[in-house]
């Protein structure tokens, strides 16, 4: 049977800067039953400069986009704590470095696997010192094209990282008409690695039908409440819609896990029976009349008189005997050459 879907639900910058925040989304998102909690690392003064622009506008911030990121910012022990909350409740800890900063206190911190988001996929600096690790690794696509993807997926396939690549549209929020979901098929015929999609819809439905077409990872932003003035605040999924659509993808796991066999419907013998039908006579005939398409009727159970699918073979002949209106109709009432 196919492993079940690997489902990420991913903080980023949720937390607003607060760590006791972010201990609250772990112990929310393990309740919705997601494999994993991902979470973004910034540090600022690596990653970032006073050029850096908002990629959207955060209503009431005065301060730089680096100054935002350092109010992001966690301490090496507090992301310890988290990767233990995570621990302690099932989950798996994996986090986005944005540094080679990043990159290295997380290898301080032990992780198992690393998430390389969209934005990196071209920094070949923190791509070759992740792939020096030998950890895992799931690739965001993001706005990559095939050149990009193709030299990441090389390098990281050469020192022989474990690979997993996300289908995802850098558009916060995805509309129904950038979500991309041919690309899981294109992408699993290219690299022949586990495929899935991060999602950015703010909706459960793309997820879904992602995992109808036989994903292999899903991630989705999570927020307790989309009215908070977060920058993915409206691309994310409260903690209700998380818990719906998780419980939607492992119903759909299931169904794919048992496919019909239109050729085998011994299970339904007896429903069968009660809803299939039996020829009958729609009034009083009497014996010697000829068989007409309008005298016959059909009636439940079947197995009572002959099968409709015969109703041709009994038109034209003789009643051998009266049948009574609605009488089901036996080979007893025909005459047979």
């Amino acid at each position: 049977m196919k492993e079940s879907i690997y489902i990420i639900g991913e903080v980023a910058q949720a937390h607003e800067g607060s760590v006791r925040l972010a201990h609250s989304y772990i112990d929310a998102l393990a309740e919705c039953g997601v494999d994993a909690v991902k979470f973004q690392m910034h540090m600022a003064d690596a990653e970032s400069s006073q050029f850096e622009g908002f990629r959207t506008n955060i209503p009431f911030t005065d301060c730089s986009r680096q100054e935002y990121w350092r109010e992001m910012e966690f301490t090496k022990s507090q992301w310890a704590e988290l990767k233990a909350h995570c621990s302690s409740v099932g989950v798996d800890f994996i986090v986005s470095p944005f540094s080679i900063a990043a990159v290295d206190l997380l290898m301080d911190l032990n992780v198992s696997k690393f998430k390389i988001a969209s934005g990196e996929v071209g920094n070949v600096l923190m791509l070759d010192k992740i792939a020096a690790t030998g950890r895992d690794v799931i690739l965001s696509s993001g706005m990559s094209t095939f050149a990009d993807l193709d030299r990441a997926m090389s390098l990281l396939k050469t020192a022989h990282c474990g690979v997993s690549l996300l289908q995802c549209t850098t558009s916060y929020p995805t509309s129904l008409t950038q979500w991309g979901l041919n690309m899981l098929d294109e992408f699993k015929q290219r690299y022949q690695v586990p495929i899935g999609l991060s999602d950015h819809s703010g909706d459960i439905t793309a997820c879904l039908a992602a995992a109808a077409l036989g994903t292999e990872l899903l991630e989705f932003h999570a927020i307790f409440d989309k009215r908070i003035q977060n920058p993915d605040a409206h691309s994310s999924l409260t903690i209700y819609q998380a818990t719906q659509m998780i419980r939607g993808v492992r119903q759909i796991e299931t169904a794919l896990a048992f496919p019909v066999n239109k050729n085998d419907n011994s299970g339904f013998t007896t429903v069968k029976t009660i809803f299939g039908k039996s020829l009958a006579c729609n009034k009083h005939l009497e014996k010697g009349q000829p068989l007409t398409i309008n005298d016959l009727e059909t009636k439940k159970p079947a197995g009572y008189g002959i099968a409709p699918s015969h109703y041709r073979e009994v038109l034209g002949k003789t009643l051998v005997k009266d049948i009574a209106q609605w009488e089901f109709l036996t080979e007893n009432h025909i005459a047979h050459a």
